[in-house]
């Protein structure tokens, strides 16, 4: 392996696969230089002399500008980097052409449910309109659980703080998470738990729902039942009786929806884990599946390639609304949009949201832009989507779940335990976490590092997925403890 590599012809920086110690020669691509400082596994050094102002180009793009001369040799990172961001900006649409291949059909295993949507698990949840029940909906679960018949995955309540005191489009904002949740078909049944007295009435919320089968979704309001555990009990065994009787079939790969994240980024990100789930994202909108990308602020400096590859101009419009909104988002509050990169993405060497962003939009592959979505809609069409949401992990990895993810990919350069409401696998971008962190990393993209062809790896990837659509595998964060709801909101609280 290379202990520096030029990602992009275009390039003036290099990222380091290993530590470099201050004064080794190094060769990269034929350009030698000799190492002014240590710089970290994962950063980058300058290739050519870059003056104070010029960009510093990473993947072919500018990731930043020079806040002072830099030599050859010379570690570049946040003391000597400036991100080029400002407010909202016009774009002109020039599109480009994107693969249109078809891959031979593949399939799963999975549980069809009658509206013809498919479950990779079956599940039995319950699901607070507020969060004054969250305890009672806890203690339904732990008595559920006890009774749990074969055939059901699991009983899980998920809790949130919301549901009251919340006003217009945030109140919309709750309702409409929580009710992808109560859609998604990899429940096969959903208790939904009302105390009352709250703003989010059931009643309301059923106008938000629309039509649902009476006997898959059942509600319980708290303050009409004299014993609200034990009635909801009685609701949640019945539940379980129907989803006992699901059983698992196959099913072609096009039905499966598959949300892309990434967390706990490092300066591999977007040289391994980002790349293959780009390549498996092509490969699965190949066979009809989809994909669904989030994090709009990581979108920020990255935001022309997606523009460029949207189906047509009506797509293009929205993704340019989806861009500038979250950035007027950001300056509604005083915020700098380009504060994105945290104190672990740093350390990882990402510098500049634009570097974080121009990794992060590869998890897309070069596939068409086919939708955009605004936060909770359920997802409409096959290929891509982009999904309006945050970066931050537990709130845009819950909000691809709403939208009819029925599984995530999470790539990973720093680790991370957590789960959302579907299963979510880690992907490691290099194989130190995958050894150090055997319990949270369910893939290892560091191979690729290690010289494993791409279509190899993405192979492996696809093998992986369909046996975790199937039940046959199991992502590390399912067998970690309940999950809590984290849902958008921006609005005030009563």
């Amino acid at each position: 392996m290379d202990k520096m590599i030029r990602i992009h012809a275009a390039d003036n920086v290099a990222v380091a696969m290993e530590t470099i110690p201050a004064g080794a020669a190094l060769d990269v691509g034929g350009v030698f230089l000799t190492a002014r400082e240590e710089i970290p596994a994962g950063h980058k050094a300058a290739l050519t002399q870059i003056s104070a102002g010029e960009n510093i180009v990473k993947y072919g793009f500018p990731i930043g500008r020079a806040t002072r001369d830099i030599a050859p040799g010379e570690w570049v990172h946040s003391h000597n980097t400036a991100s080029n961001l400002s407010g909202l900006r016009e774009y002109v649409y020039q599109p480009v052409a994107c693969p249109g291949e078809t891959e031979p059909p593949a399939s799963f295993m999975g549980y069809v449910r009658p509206d013809g949507s498919v479950g990779v698990r079956n599940e039995v949840w319950i699901i607070p309109t507020v969060g004054c029940v969250n305890g009672v909906a806890e203690a339904i679960e732990d008595l559920a659980c006890a009774e749990k018949p074969e055939g059901v995955s699991r009983v899980c309540a998920y809790t949130h703080p919301y549901g009251c005191s919340q006003l217009g489009e945030d109140h919309l904002m709750t309702q409409k998470a929580l009710c992808g949740l109560i859609r998604h078909p990899n429940a096969a049944g959903v208790l939904v738990l009302g105390l009352g007295c709250e703003n989010n009435q059931a009643e309301d919320l059923k106008k938000v729902l629309g039509e649902y089968d009476p006997r898959r979704v059942r509600f319980l309001i708290c303050q009409q039942v004299e014993d609200e555990i034990a009635a909801g009990l009685d609701i949640v065994r019945e539940l379980m009786a129907d989803a006992a009787r699901c059983v698992r079939e196959p099913v072609p790969a096009s039905k499966l929806i598959v949300g892309l994240k990434c967390g706990g980024s490092d300066g591999f990100s977007g040289i391994t884990a980002n790349p293959l789930l780009g390549s498996f994202a092509e490969k699965l909108i190949a066979q009809g599946g989809s994909a669904m990308l989030t994090e709009v602020p990581e979108m920020f400096g990255a935001e022309t390639i997606l523009m460029n590859r949207c189906v047509d101009k009506a797509v293009f419009d929205r993704t340019v609304a989806l861009i500038n909104d979250f950035k007027s988002y950001f300056m509604r509050y005083g915020e700098k949009i380009d504060e994105n990169p945290s104190p672990g993405n740093k350390k990882g060497g990402i510098t500049t949201l634009e570097e974080k962003s121009l990794g992060c939009v590869q998890k897309g592959g070069r596939a068409a832009v086919r939708d955009v979505l605004a936060y909770g809609d359920p997802i409409r069409t096959n290929g891509l989507s982009l999904l309006q949401a945050p970066g931050n992990d537990l709130v845009a990895s819950t909000a691809l779940a709403v939208s009819g993810a029925q599984i995530v990919l999470f790539t990973t350069g720093r680790g991370t335990p957590f789960g959302c409401p579907v299963p979510t696998a880690k992907i490691a971008t290099q194989s130190d976490i995958t050894g150090r962190k055997p319990g949270w990393i369910d893939f290892n993209a560091g191979h690729l590092l290690e010289g494993a062809p791409m279509e190899q790896e993405t192979e492996a990837l696809m093998r992986y997925v369909l046996a975790v659509a199937s039940g046959e595998a199991e992502p590390k964060s399912e067998k970690l403890s309940k999950r809590n709801l984290a849902i958008f909101r921006d609005g005030v609280t009563l």
